[in-house]
């Protein structure tokens, strides 16, 4: 599903009175629930790698991505893990000729800009929480992030 698809859904359910939403298309399916008027929306997509004709068989397909998913951000990671706040479009730089905000082997210092996150269409930017030397990037210009998932490594 289309990420700026999904957003708009989002924005549909937040700003309405319904409490779920569940779309199931041929990649996937989604669903939206609003657990209570002032908390945020949240978006669980589920995927199956290929149709499976044997009922017993069908449960394999969905639940290999979330382990899939679940081991990159088991890894241990020497140093201080800095990790998005949000879900969003990760951005090195503030436009794509502008100089990267952090480089690695740079020197920052806490409360720095690093990157930046668009999240509806918001550019939010994202500070360091400690001082220290940038030793790992792990996220690539452009890519599409989640909340909680590691950006950078500091020690």
């Amino acid at each position: 599903m289309d990420l700026r698809k999904l957003k708009t859904l989002i924005d549909l359910v937040s700003e309405s009175n319904i409490s779920e939403l569940e779309i199931t298309e041929a990649d996937g399916k989604v669903r939206i629930v609003k657990t209570d008027p002032a908390a945020a929306v949240a978006a669980q997509p589920v995927y199956a790698a290929a149709p499976v004709a044997p009922v017993t068989a069908a449960a394999a397909p969905v639940a290999a991505p979330v382990a899939a998913a679940a081991a990159p951000a088991a890894a241990v990671e020497t140093g201080h893990v800095v990790k998005s706040p949000m879900v969003g479009t990760f951005y090195r730089a503030s436009s794509p000729n502008a100089k990267p905000f952090g480089e690695l082997g740079q020197q920052i210092k806490e409360g720095e800009a690093i990157c930046i996150i668009e999240a509806m269409k918001i550019m939010n930017e994202i500070e360091a929480d400690k001082s220290g030397t940038i030793t790992k990037i792990l996220v690539e210009n452009g890519q599409a992030v989640e909340f909680g998932q590691p950006l950078f490594v500091i020690e």
